[in-house]
């Protein structure tokens, strides 16, 4: 039996998404949530990894056991075996054929920044901060000029193992919010620091350090050291994984609503 379920966390205090000994990871602690529940072992399996400080309000997993269990051991069950930091918000059993990663049509991340002289005590873990004013207009045209499938070399970490740097960018949007914005992108997948070095690249368009055309000339030259420093991970959350309709998941509308409707 395969089960499917959706994963929201708070990344702040963990080492990132995946299973690493000696460090607090949020993998980790599900699997031996769901292993005390069917006392057997469990492997679950993500549509993506998140790295250290970043949040998901829509992880989706996928694991498979023998174990028959009412769907409310899987939610109800399992977070009473979590900190409060993780919840499985949704579970429901899926065909064999589902594969949390590979069934994946599309990924979706915003980013939650604070452009404001002084950073926010209470927002610091949950939200990027850049203290030199920004340019709404020239950080939108920024995020367009992503949009389109390109090679990401300029944007990608060096430890990054994605056989391909090609990835397309279906959406690429900002909404601001006074002194607050939120970036939403969305494509068939990600590399490892992806949007952060496109977030960090934005801004320095945004302060009019950089005119929009940057963006189109680090695309071209394929080179990580012409780009900026990788952003900070705070303002990063994993929000929605679109799946076919076919395998009848839940429908992925998960939004950053600190300040009011997103649309």
């Amino acid at each position: 039996m395969r089960i499917a379920a959706s994963i929201e966390y708070d990344g702040h205090s963990f080492f990132g998404w995946q299973r690493q000994p000696e460090v607090k990871n949020v993998q980790s602690l599900i699997e031996n949530a769901l292993s005390s529940i069917t006392q057997s072992k469990i492997t679950i399996y993500a549509a993506g990894r998140t790295d250290s400080g970043v949040h998901a309000l829509g992880q989706i997993i996928h694991f498979d056991t023998n174990i028959i269990r009412p769907i409310s051991a899987w939610v109800k069950g399992v977070n009473s075996l979590l900190p409060s930091s993780i919840r499985v918000t949704w579970a429901k059993e899926v065909s064999d054929n589902f594969h949390a990663r590979y069934s994946a049509l599309s990924r979706e991340y915003q980013y939650l920044l604070i452009n404001n002289p002084i950073n926010s005590a209470l927002w610091a873990s949950y939200a990027g901060w850049n203290f030199y004013p920004l340019n709404y207009d020239l950080v939108h045209q920024a995020c367009t000029r992503f949009i389109g499938e390109h090679d990401f070399s300029s944007f990608r970490s060096s430890e990054c193992q994605a056989a391909s740097p090609v990835r397309d960018i279906y959406y690429f949007d900002v909404k601001q919010f006074d002194d607050n914005y939120i970036f939403i992108i969305r494509a068939n997948g990600f590399l490892h620091h992806q949007i952060r070095n496109m977030i960090g690249a934005i801004i320095l368009v945004g302060r009019e350090l950089k005119a929009p055309d940057f963006i189109d000339l680090l695309l071209t030259q394929k080179d990580r050291s012409k780009a900026p420093p990788t952003f900070m991970p705070n303002g990063l959350y994993l929000t929605n994984i679109k799946y076919d309709d076919k395998w009848g998941l839940p429908e992925a509308e998960n939004k950053l609503k600190f300040f009011g409707k997103l649309d």
